[in-house]
């Protein structure tokens, strides 16, 4: 079902900003996604607040055009390649991570048609994205295994029944990429089925500290149907080494929105301090631009934050690398891959960890007022980061560092 801005809504956006023509033409993108990340800025603060679904400032992204990046450009989409696509969810994260987060994980999801299917199968559903302007939201989650699959009465027809937990961008979503199990099949069973379908409850239960309107609370399946041609078979999940890149992407998506958080709270702490900061009287200092207190401090923000910038942009040029290989990759630049998305992954969770808490120390007491909402940065890089445990990463780093074993493939590897 084609989703539509609100009129009431509508009345307020410029039409450029909602062009979907606009958003798919290379030379006017920087202009769309300008807009929209203005668009997402000047309410952010205040919707962190609030909580619950951004469906204004998802019908935004829908008619920006923005979703059909990555579908190619003979069946109607941009053609642009998931390095364009990780930058621009970096930029999103650094105003609005919990959009960002959305964003990125739809065109996760699409990711996720190729790995698992051939293209007989992902091709027409990529066509409906566009025909439709769908999406995605995911009900993938490969430790939650409460929610199973039986077979039906009739040849091809099986029923989903059971739950999930994480559901990032289900709510408002047009399709879901759902994962289950199934008796006497071994692994998991990975499914693309319309969230509109019969039996599927979307549940509005998240409540977290951070990553406040991603949605990424329950979802429940009561007696869903579901068809053979709605499992992604061939090759299937981790079902040869180009389809366990999909974790790779994943954990890229993670990254570049840890680096997308540090970036932005990097920003709007120097921006704060230069209007209305001064520097603190044992300094000396004439103006706090010379604060030596806020010079080092800077300094080190700047040192951390760069540094995670460097390897992620080198770990997103070897993920495309990879990815371009298509079939043709194999275990070894699979392994390498991870290892450089695992190098970023931790020099970015903890630069955006360790900037979002101590630009507090520059601020100033007057900034921990309410409404600037500086907070929401360390929230939601503190929510987000607990996705899966740095430390197995760093094991898998040692391994590497100390015999070059790379990590076995995994949905968090």
């Amino acid at each position: 079902m084609s989703k539509h801005i609100d009129p009431v809504a509508a009345a307020s956006i410029p039409d450029d900003r909602i062009s979907l023509a606009n958003g798919i033409a290379k030379d006017t993108r920087a202009a769309v996604v300008s807009a929209l990340l203005e668009d997402l800025a000047s309410t952010a603060v205040q919707r962190d607040k609030s909580g619950g679904t951004a469906k204004r400032e998802r019908d935004l992204i829908r008619q920006s055009g923005l979703l059909l990046l990555t579908i190619p450009e003979s069946l109607g989409g941009a053609g642009s390649d998931l390095n364009e696509t990780l930058n621009i969810s970096r930029q999103i994260a650094a105003v609005d991570s919990s959009l960002a987060h959305l964003f990125a994980f739809h065109h996760f999801m699409l990711a996720t048609l190729q790995f698992f299917s051939p293209e007989s199968q992902w091709k027409p559903l990529f066509e409906q994205t566009v025909q439709h302007q769908w999406f995605w939201g995911n009900a993938l989650n490969p430790l939650d295994k409460r929610t199973s699959i039986v077979p039906g009465k009739n040849e091809g027809e099986y029923f989903v029944n059971g739950s999930k937990s994480f559901c990032s961008g289900a709510t408002d979503s047009d399709m879901l990429v759902v994962s289950a199990v199934q008796a006497n099949v071994a692994g998991l069973v990975i499914a693309a089925i319309p969230t509109t379908r019969q039996g599927i409850t979307v549940h509005d239960d998240w409540d977290n500290i951070g990553q406040r309107q991603t949605d990424s609370g329950g979802v429940s399946f009561e007696q869903v149907a579901l068809f053979d041609s709605e499992i992604l078979r061939s090759p299937g999940p981790l079902g040869s080494p180009f389809a366990s890149l999909r974790s790779c992407l994943g954990q890229l998506i993670l990254t570049n929105i840890y680096l997308g958080i540090a970036e932005g709270a990097l920003a709007q702490a120097a921006g704060y301090v230069n209007a209305n900061v001064q520097p603190w009287w044992a300094s000396r200092a004439e103006s706090v631009g010379e604060d030596p207190l806020v010079l080092r401090n800077f300094g080190e923000y700047w040192v951390e934050v760069a540094g995670a910038r460097a390897l992620t942009d080198l770990a997103q040029q070897r993920f495309q690398t990879a990815f371009n290989l298509g079939d043709d990759v194999n275990e070894s630049i699979r392994g390498e891959t991870a290892i450089s998305i695992a190098t970023a992954k931790v020099a970015s969770a903890r630069a955006v960890l360790n900037v979002s808490s101590r630009i507090f120390e520059v601020l100033g007491a007057r900034a921990t007022t309410a409404k600037f909402g500086f907070d929401r940065f360390w929230r939601n890089a503190r929510t987000h980061s607990l996705h899966d445990p740095l430390d197995y990463k760093l094991l898998e780093l040692g391994a590497w560092s100390l015999s070059k074993k790379i990590p076995e493939p995994s949905f968090y590897s």
